[in-house]
C-alpha cells in the first residue's frame, strides 16, 4: 500500500475507534453548507460526519473484523462515528435527512454486528440516553419507595387508630 493511502487508512481508523458504532450514508447530493449544518448537529452528541474512500473502508473493517459492508460501499459514502448516544446520533441523521430529502443512510454496525437501515432508524426512535438514564433510574427507585411506604404504613396505621380513638373519647365527655 502507498505511504498515501497508509495514512488514508489510519485515518479512517483513527475515526473508527472514536466509537462503538459507525453509520454509511450516501451523501451524494448534499451541499457544502448542508454538510456544514449536519456536522453542527452532530456535534452536539460528539459525533463527526467524514467522507471516506469505500477501498479503503472495506479494508479497515476487514481489519478491524467488522460485518462485511462490500454491499453498501457504493457510490459516495461518508460515515458518521462518535460520542456515546448512538440512538440520538441516529435521529439526528435521520431527522436531518428527513428534512432535506438528499442523503440516504445505508447501513451502519453497532458492536460488531452489521444494521440495516430499518433498524437504525427504529434505533433513532428510542429516548436519548439522558431519558432512558432518568427511566433506569426511576425503575431502580421505585421497589425502596414501595418498602417504605410499607414500613411507614404499619405505624401510619396505629397513628390513625389511636387518633380515632382520641376523637371518640373526647366525643364521649361533651
Amino acid at each position: 500500500m502507498r505511504l498515501e493511502k497508509k495514512y488514508l487508512a489510519e485515518e479512517v481508523k483513527t475515526h473508527l475507534d472514536k466509537s462503538d458504532y459507525v453509520y454509511l450514508t450516501n451523501y451524494e447530493r448534499i451541499t457544502v453548507d448542508e454538510i456544514a449544518e449536519l456536522r453542527g448537529q452532530l456535534a452536539e452528541h460528539d459525533a463527526e460526519f467524514h467522507v471516506v474512500k469505500n477501498t479503503l473502508l472495506n479494508v479497515v473493517a476487514k481489519e478491524r473484523s467488522l460485518p462485511d459492508l462490500g454491499e453498501h460501499l457504493a457510490g459516495p459514502t461518508a460515515i458518521v462515528v462518535g460520542g456515546n448516544n448512538p440512538s440520538g446520533v441516529a435521529k439526528v441523521i435521520f431527522d436531518f435527512f428527513k428534512k432535506k430529502e438528499k442523503v440516504e443512510l445505508k447501513a451502519g454496525v453497532m458492536n460488531e454486528r452489521a444494521l440495516s437501515k430499518d433498524e437504525i432508524e427504529a434505533l433513532s426512535k428510542l429516548p436519548g440516553l439522558e431519558v432512558l438514564r432518568a427511566q433506569l433510574l426511576g425503575l431502580l427507585t421505585q421497589p425502596g419507595t414501595g418498602f417504605v411506604r410499607i414500613i411507614n404504613a404499619v405505624p401510619q396505621g396505629l397513628v390513625n387508630v389511636l387518633q380515632a380513638k382520641v376523637r371518640e373519647e373526647g366525643g364521649n365527655n361533651a
